[in-house]
């Protein structure tokens, strides 16, 4: 297919509106009697054995220290229904608001973290720190998965995908092009 688009100059600083790398997540974190949830956007599947994510959190951001010091998290992905919380949580500052709480959020005992896992969320994938050697420099974490849930239903949910200046879409219909693939389709990561 033959696009003739127009195209203009555009910021680099905007990039990530377009680059932007999968669904909204919701990042949960605790060390000691502290606990937080975060928003993030920049995120990228680094690996598929072992499960490698890596994640890009400020160290200004309250999570950043509960992170570092309990060396695991819960990355929950939200559903669209989700979005005014979505919203609110990236809004909000952790250090001295339980986010649980305040938005009405049930924190579920995980299997192998001490992290609370979104009881709410469609998916829950609980993580190690992996790999530290970034942070300092990029506040890059490299998070190993070492378990991962979600819902049954519906296999395709409809994910929050951020766009920049407060705008969201959602995933699209479904492009089923599996038959295409047939050189990974025995392959355990396909």
């Amino acid at each position: 297919m033959r696009h003739d688009y127009i195209k203009r100059d555009f910021s680099v600083y905007k990039a990530r509106q377009l680059l932007e790398p999968g669904p909204i997540v919701l990042v949960s974190s605790a060390y000691k009697d502290k606990r937080n949830i975060m928003t993030l956007g920049w995120y990228t599947v680094m690996e598929f054995t072992p499960s490698l994510i890596g994640c890009i959190i400020a160290n200004s951001n309250h999570s950043f220290d509960l992170i570092r010091k309990s060396r695991e998290c819960a990355i929950n992905i939200p559903t669209a229904d989700m979005v005014n919380a979505v919203v609110k949580i990236g809004n909000s500052d952790g250090a001295n608001t339980d986010k649980f709480e305040v938005f009405d959020l049930t924190a579920q005992k995980a299997k192998k973290i001490s992290v609370p896992l979104i009881k709410e969320c469609y998916a829950n994938f609980e993580c190690k720190l992996e790999d530290t050697r970034l942070i300092n420099k990029y506040n890059f974490f490299i998070f190993k998965i070492v378990k991962a849930i979600k819902a049954t239903s519906p296999v395709y949910p409809q994910t929050l995908h951020y766009h920049g200046q407060g705008i969201f879409t959602t995933d699209g219909r479904k492009m089923d092009k599996s038959k295409l693939f047939t050189k990974w389709k025995n392959s355990p990561t396909f």
